[in-house]
Parts: structure tokens; C-alpha cells; sequence
């Protein structure tokens, strides 16, 4: 699913999910509220969307490509195969850094969240799904509310960021990139051979009536020249 969902609006890297989660439990209510929130919004998830793309395109040339690359001239790996063990890899640390270990550590830090509900606060959340039925750092006998709200802004982010790397290697491998190319609309090669033609004879018959007109205007610019009678050139050879 993130898969195709990262390809439908992939390739330029203008992901459509990365928006930040809202989890809707702390929403406007006065009118000018409501219309800020929309003014800022339009201009917000563009640059939130610009900044995401422009991060993930650095990252991914030092986390993967050159990697890749790397043991592919280095070692003499072939580079689909050592393409698929980085994407493994990597999508493993990803889920242990940002899905594993925060997920442990909300389930400390929160008293009512157990395992399970603390991972599926950080899938839910990465996902940019934001249900807001589990909401951190909400209970009345919270320390360092503040603190604790400004470190989780943070592992959104670079849970974000990570995601979107992780989704771009995998969209890199070259048996994704077949797996894509059976969704793709074939042209029919009988119809761009028939344009071809037509876009040929319509150039080939241009140029030939400049190639005529051409000719017509040296004949108008050259002199006039007396071309001697036949008679009279009989009368020559005769003498």
C-alpha cells in the first residue's frame, strides 16, 4: 500500500500522504480560527511538501544510492542484489528506530499504553493516518509536558523523513520498477508509426516547395540571354 501509494504520487517525490498527523483533538472554534486554519493550510502543506521532497532527495543519495553504488564497484556485487539487501536492511532499522524502540519507550512513559497500543500510536501517527485515539503526553500527572510534546514533534518528523527514504529505495528496485510497468498504458506502436509518416511527408513536401520556390526566384534573378535562331547557325556551319 505505502508502496503504491508513494508511486502514484512519486516521482517528482511530491508524496501525497506526508502530511503531518491530525489527530483532531484540539481543533478551532471560533470562526476566524476556522478561516485561519484553512489559509494556513493552503499555504503550509505546499512548503511542508517542497521541504519533505528536498530533504528525502539529499538523504537518499548518501543513504542509498552511494552505498549501492559503492559495494557494487568496490566489491563486484551485483547491483540488483545488493540494491535489495540495502532496501531490507534499511527498512529493518527503520521499524527498530522508529517503530520498535519508541514504541517501548511510550509504553513507559505513558501508564496507560501498553506495548502493543504504544505501537500502534507510532504506526498510526507515521502513517500520517492520525485517528487521535491515543494522544501522548496527555495525562494529568505528565512531567515536562512541554518538553515531551516538543521531542515527540520532533519523532514525527524524522519518522517522516525516515519513511519517505525507505519508500523511495524500495521504489528504486529494479523488480519494483517492472511490477509498475504492468500498470502502465501501452501505446499502440501501428498508431505513432502512421504520426511518424505523416510528420515525415508533411517536412518532406515543405522542403520541396522551398526547394521549388527557390529555383523560381534564381530564374526571375538571372539575366536574360539572346539565344541565336537555328537558321542562323546553319548559315554559320555552312560558310
Amino acid at each position: 500500500f505505502f508502496f503504491l501509494l508513494a508511486y502514484s504520487a512519486s516521482f517528482s517525490l511530491s508524496y501525497a500522504f506526508c502530511f503531518f498527523p491530525g489527530y483532531g483533538h484540539t481543533v478551532p472554534l471560533s470562526d476566524g480560527g476556522k478561516a485561519f486554519c484553512i489559509i494556513y493550510s493552503v499555504i503550509g502543506i505546499p512548503f511542508t511538501l517542497l521541504f519533505l521532497t528536498a530533504v528525502v532527495q539529499r538523504i537518499i543519495v548518501y543513504v542509498t544510492r552511494r552505498p549501492v553504488l559503492y559495494f557494487h564497484i568496490r566489491w563486484g556485487f551485483s547491483k540488483q542484489v545488493v540494491a535489495i539487501i540495502h532496501a531490507i536492511v534499511l527498512g529493518f532499522i527503520t521499524v527498530s528506530c522508529f517503530f520498535l524502540i519508541p514504541a517501548a519507550i511510550f509504553s513507559v512513559l505513558e501508564d496507560d499504553w501498553n506495548f502493543l497500543e504504544s505501537f500502534y500510536f507510532c504506526f498510526i501517527s507515521l502513517s500520517t493516518i492520525g485517528l487521535g485515539d491515543y494522544v501522548p503526553g496527555e495525562g494529568y500527572n505528565q512531567k515536562f509536558r512541554e518538553l515531551y510534546k516538543i521531542g515527540i514533534t520532533c519523532y514525527l518528523l524524522l519518522g517522516l523523513i525516515a519513511m519517505l527514504v525507505v519508500l523511495e529505495t524500495f521504489c528504486e528496485l529494479h523488480e519494483l520498477k517492472k511490477f509498475r510497468k504492468l500498470f502502465y498504458v501501452k501505446k499502440d506502436k501501428e498508431e505513432d508509426q502512421v504520426h511518424i509518416m505523416e510528420h515525415d511527408q508533411l517536412s518532406f513536401s515543405s522542403i520541396s516547395d522551398q526547394a521549388a520556390s527557390m529555383k523560381d526566384d534564381q530564374k526571375a534573378n538571372e539575366p536574360f540571354v539572346t539565344s541565336q535562331s537555328p537558321t542562323s547557325n546553319d548559315s554559320s556551319l555552312n560558310n
